[in-house]
């Protein structure tokens, strides 16, 4: 397995949770991950869904973590093929939940998983590298797996910050960190600090340090 999803499955969103740095450049030794495209769906989907990613995943918990009312708009950015989106469509029944992905293959996928579950609260929406281009402003924008594929990771939630938050909207972030047994390559892991000191720059705080998951940073983080 190498990046898993959730969200946007290439270089804005990437992953387990896919494909989407701070003002720098990817590494020159693995300029390919930035670049990784997920076109197939079906074949993601084994991974990406596979039941066995709960156990370290940790998706109910990481939901109840959120602490999102039943009309709250979420932004599901990488999502990929919709693992984290279903869920929370579930959580929010009053409200709205996009799931943002560059590549449209996945997005037809996410379309057609949330009318088979009657799921009518589940916007699409494609964004890319510079923007999720979202319609409206979100109360809680998650980036799963993804933040590692951002290659101006500053800029783009700078942009997220002033365009695409509700007053008090949040950032959840959730990716790999470096003792983790899969994930992407080394130079695309982070230490906590890193990810801390690139969302200052961007204009946020840090709220909550979640340390619960055994293979991911969760930090949440709210616009100044």
């Amino acid at each position: 397995m190498k990046t898993q999803p959730v969200m946007l499955a290439t270089i804005l969103f990437g992953c387990l949770g896919l494909a989407a740095i701070a003002q720098q450049p990817a590494p020159a030794s693995k300029p390919d991950h930035m670049d990784h495209r997920f076109e197939d769906p079906e074949k993601f989907a084994k991974s990406f869904d596979d039941p066995a990613r709960d156990a370290w995943q940790m998706p109910a918990r990481v939901i109840d973590a959120l602490k999102l009312p039943e009309d709250a708009s979420v932004a599901d950015i990488g999502a990929g093929t919709g693992y984290f989106s279903i869920r929370l469509a579930k959580v929010v029944p009053r409200g709205t939940v996009y799931a943002v992905d560059i590549e449209p293959k996945m997005l037809e996928y996410v379309r057609q998983r949330a009318a088979g579950l009657a799921l009518a609260n589940v916007v699409t929406v494609q964004g890319d590298s510079v923007s999720p281009r979202l319609p409206k402003a979100v109360d809680l924008a998650l980036v799963v797996d993804t933040y590692h594929h951002i290659p101006n990771r500053v800029a783009f939630f700078r942009g997220l910050a002033s365009n695409g938050l509700t007053a008090g909207g949040r950032v959840a972030i959730i990716d790999f960190r470096k003792d983790a047994p899969d994930g992407p390559p080394p130079e695309f892991r982070f230490e906590a600090a890193q990810i801390i000191d690139e969302m200052t720059k961007a204009g946020y705080r840090l709220d909550v340090d979640h340390g619960f998951l055994p293979r991911q940073h969760f930090l949440i983080f709210r616009a100044k």
